[in-house]
């Protein structure tokens, strides 16, 4: 193929398609390769955040938490149901249909914008070539200008339970159960954990998770985590800290894990199912010929700058592969200012407004620094919370657990962070992400306008408290 490309995106991820649609907006003759296949082995774009991880966890989690409002909480709203049933075939199958609308979604954007699609592996060769295989083996040499790696990232595997059929399985396999098991082992209490966790007990699953760490969401604001931690345990999510596995073994159609526990004493658990999400590592096997003068750390991640240039002129790098939060939006906004920087524009990433989100529910969200960061960095600040038991509108939703919690710079009042654990704390998190973006302050929020009655009265009014102004509730005693 003599075609010649302006650039080349390896990758079809939230990065990667992201990346292609905005480079042709821009006018530049784009391809992306993509090498995903769906379980009738059938090319599909959107990589695993579409596929099997982002989209369809959280149409179970929708799923799932419809289910037990019905079951457990409609009466409190007067709305009696008898004999309240999940369906797992229509859930899943549900889940499947929603991923083929979006998948073939990127399909017809990529036809609109004029991008090239090409179905297979990418390789980049020296002097910015890539090598195209099909899935048929044939091997095409692209050329190009520019290249954007957007590989993404796969599952971490660990020896003491290697992924075994349907029975130890990572999150791809926790999506497709066709039934509840009965006792459900997860190893790993971070995000994919507690989500995948949360589905199933939703729906009748006795659920253990086992996390290695002694201390509980270590990475987040630890308001939040032990907020979320008491939470966890009344919706019976069995979190066992400081539990390192040291071996599976199937039997028929079990597995007995075993696991030293907190106390370095050997213990031994059965499951029906086990999910295997200790995290995810860079995917970058294969990507790169060994003269394509792109550097690669030790744990796989590639060397980029700020603008996400790697070390050859032309090849940029973005998402799961590079340095940062392995977050999709974190790698869609980086394909934009990689697209922006390879047509001629300015383009800067504010990589300090980047916002986490946990969906279990309620939800974790947070950006910014946390307290324990700021500690460690001798930074003084002072701090608002306000409960949504205190909100009128959560009242009305019975939905109060949680809080927002606002720290501001004591000096400047300049927002540094903020954390929320409760109902829409997904959606609630972009108020502060805008704030901070704009550099605005805890007064600046205070006396902005919110609406009433809303949950996001709980921003402004957490806002308020962190010069104890708070209005809804008692604000603390000055010392």
């Amino acid at each position: 193929m003599s075609d010649k490309f302006d650039v080349v995106v390896i990758g079809g991820g939230p990065g990667g398609y992201v990346a292609a649609i905005r480079a042709a907006q821009l006018g530049l003759k784009t391809a992306c390769i993509e090498k995903w296949l769906d379980k009738d082995n059938k090319p599909r774009l959107g990589g695993t955040c579409l596929n099997v991880g982002c989209i369809p966890s959280k149409a179970l989690l929708d799923s799932s938490q419809k289910y037990h409002d019905a079951k457990d909480t409609f009466g409190i709203h007067g709305i009696s149901m008898k004999d309240v049933a999940m369906n797992v075939d229509t859930m899943v199958d549900r889940k499947d249909k929603i991923v083929d609308q979006l998948t073939s979604g990127i399909t017809g954007l990529f036809k609109a914008n004029g991008v090239t699609s090409f179905e297979g592996f990418g390789k980049v060769l020296a002097n910015k070539k890539v090598e195209f295989t099909a899935h048929d083996g044939t091997v095409t040499v692209l050329e190009t200008e520019n290249v954007i790696l957007a590989t993404g990232s796969v599952p971490v595997n660990i020896p003491p339970a290697p992924r075994t059929g349907d029975i130890i399985v990572d999150n791809q396999g926790a999506l497709d159960f066709r039934a509840v098991p009965k006792r459900l082992g997860v190893i790993g209490a971070g995000v994919i954990g507690l989500e995948l966790g949360s589905v199933w007990a939703r729906l009748g699953s006795e659920v253990v998770v086992l996390e290695a760490q002694d201390s509980f969401l270590s990475l987040c604001d630890q308001d939040l985590a032990k907020e979320a931690a008491k939470i966890f345990k009344k919706q019976h999510l069995d979190i066992r800290l400081g539990a390192r596995v040291t071996g599976s073994q199937i039997n028929g159609e079990e597995v007995e894990v075993t696991y030293l526990d907190a106390k370095g004493e050997e213990q031994k658990q059965t499951f029906d199912k086990l999910i295997v999400a200790v995290g995810r590592k860079p995917f970058t096997d294969g990507c790169l010929a060994g003269d394509a003068g792109v550097n690669l750390d030790e744990r796989g991640f590639v060397f980029v700058d700020e603008q996400c240039r790697t070390s050859v002129p032309g090849v940029y790098a973005i998402g799961d592969i590079v340095r940062g939060p392995m977050l999709a939006h974190k790698a869609s906004e980086e394909g934009v200012m990689v697209a922006d920087i390879i047509a001629g524009h300015k383009a800067q990433m504010n990589y300090d407004c980047i916002p986490s989100v946990i969906y279990t529910h309620p939800e974790l969200a947070w950006v910014g620094k946390n307290e324990q960061e700021l500690k460690a960095e001798g930074i003084k600040f002072k701090v608002g919370k306000f409960p949504f038991a205190a909100s009128g509108r959560a009242m009305a939703a019975n939905d109060t657990d949680g809080f927002v919690k606002m720290i501001a710079c004591e000096e400047t009042d300049r927002i540094l962070g903020c954390h929320i654990i409760g109902g829409h704390a997904a959606d609630l998190i972009a108020q502060a992400v805008i704030a901070m973006e704009f550099g605005s302050t805890a007064e600046d929020i205070a006396l902005t306008v919110f609406a009433h009655p809303t949950v996001s009265e709980a921003v402004h009014e957490a806002a308020l408290a962190v010069d104890n102004h708070a209005i809804h509730i008692a604000n603390r005693k000055k010392r």
